[in-house]
């Protein structure tokens, strides 16, 4: 396999990112959602992010889309501005092979190029990778949310992480 290359996302990446989301919306408990969106409403979804200067990359191995990541705005009240949450989904191929290693670092660069001074990664499920993930690029928990999700027949809890962007506190 060729290295992963790390580049802004394209409106024509919408069918990657749906089919990938999709199937962490069907097996895994990391969303909370339950039915998958289609690629239109990502398609929508990206031209929303990049119509507000907020970041949306992908990482791309051989020629395809093995993972997305983005931040959007914690909240939409004015006081979060300079906050965002991050989302991050590897293609289920490329789980465990240092992709998100590579593609969170740069979702963090390029928030706060973007103006966010604060990241929040909000784990749903609590999932250990995700956790050691966001551990692993400055992130520190700071708080869990106890049986607020059910899926697939379980109670789950939500772990908080955040970190400072541009080495701000």
């Amino acid at each position: 396999m060729t290295d992963v290359c790390i580049r802004p996302v394209r409106p024509d990446d919408a069918a990657s990112i749906a089919a990938i989301y999709a199937h962490h919306v069907l097996h895994g408990t990391a969303t909370f959602d339950t039915e998958p969106p289609d690629v239109a409403a990502w398609r929508e979804k990206i031209g929303s992010i990049a119509a507000r200067g907020w970041p949306f990359v992908v990482a791309e191995r051989d020629g395809a889309v093995a993972g997305y990541a983005y931040a959007t705005q914690f909240r939409d009240r004015p006081a979060y501005a300079e906050t965002c949450e991050n989302s991050i989904y590897l293609a289920p191929d490329h789980i465990g092979r240092g992709i998100g290693s590579r593609l969170l670092p740069a979702l963090v660069e390029a928030a706060h190029q973007s103006g966010f001074r604060q990241m929040i990664a909000v784990i749903g499920g609590s999932e250990p990778a995700s956790v050691a993930l966001h551990a692993k690029c400055g992130f520190v928990q700071a708080g869990r949310m106890i049986g607020v999700g059910r899926k697939f027949g379980r109670i789950l809890d939500t772990i908080y992480m955040q970190r400072a962007l541009g080495g701000e506190d």
